[in-house]
């Protein structure tokens, strides 16, 4: 399935995964509205909504770069009405944006208890929301959030609380859109890594440079979103993907090409 003209709303779309998938979309012909905070370089995390349109047009696809706070929901309508306004509508949502703090409960300040529940819960509540009525209008419509199958194994809720409820509040969501939207033909789904992936977060929160060495590139997870998204909606809705489970069934079984370093042991991603 062609994704030449189609228009994809990603989240969070200015660095790392975000990015990647824009790229691998707009390398097939793709309208990419690029939203995201980052309007000026920060060394630590890189990439600006402005760089990661030049990428995106190199790779083959248009750009609409948006500088976007999704906690707000008056900048969400305004990015979404932007995007209509410059592409005629929007046939696919990726929930990319995500913040993180894997502190324990006595450690959890109410700042980084509202900052994740904000980003990852209402942002992708209402981010979904304002896009619900061009995802009607849409062809192949899909929703896709950057987020875990959901585990009860009590070691995902010890130690960081906080994050785990907001993760699993972002499938609950794709859960309850799939349920909700079926009747429309738009799928939703969740995406999620079985082994950690080389981003900002991961180098400056989680484990600095020994544990990027352990981990994959953002490209894997762009790869698998691409076959997710060339799924007919009307089907593929509903279900919580690992990024190994999509690739396999698309017949991709070595990935070795999507290590950070060849030979290393990968590092398993929280909540498998």
């Amino acid at each position: 399935m062609s994704f030449t003209n189609k228009t994809v709303f990603i989240t969070g779309a200015s660095r790392g995964i975000g990015k990647a998938i824009a790229l691998k979309l707009a390398s097939h012909g793709a309208n990419i509205a690029i939203v995201a905070k980052s309007v000026e370089e920060n060394p630590k995390l890189g990439g600006t909504i402005y760089s990661a349109a030049r990428e995106v047009i190199s790779a083959g696809g248009r750009a609409l770069p948006l500088q976007c706070d999704i906690r707000f929901d008056d900048q969400v309508q305004l990015a979404v009405e932007k995007t209509v306004a410059t592409f005629g509508g929007i046939d696919i949502l990726i929930n990319n944006a995500s913040a993180i703090s894997l502190s324990k409960i006595e450690q959890t300040e109410p700042k980084a208890f509202a900052l994740m529940h904000d980003i990852n819960v209402k942002g992708t509540f209402f981010v979904s929301k304002a896009c619900i009525p061009y995802l009607k209008k849409g062809t192949n419509a899909h929703i896709l959030n950057l987020s875990p199958p959901i585990n009860t194994d009590p070691k995902w809720f010890t130690n960081h609380l906080a994050y785990t409820v907001s993760k699993y509040d972002m499938t609950m969501i794709a859960i309850g859109l799939a349920g909700e939207l079926k009747k429309y033909k738009i799928a939703a789904n969740t995406l999620w890594p079985r082994t950690t992936i080389a981003t900002a977060a991961v180098r400056n929160i989680l484990g600095g440079e020994s544990l990027i060495k352990m981990s994959r590139i953002p490209e894997i997870i762009a790869d698998a979103a691409y076959y997710i998204l060339q799924r007919p909606s009307d089907i593929c809705t509903g279900n919580c993907f690992t990024d190994e489970e999509i690739l396999s069934s698309e017949g991709v079984t070595d990935l070795s090409r999507y290590a950070v370093e060849a030979g290393n042991e990968l590092f398993t991603d929280l909540f498998l």
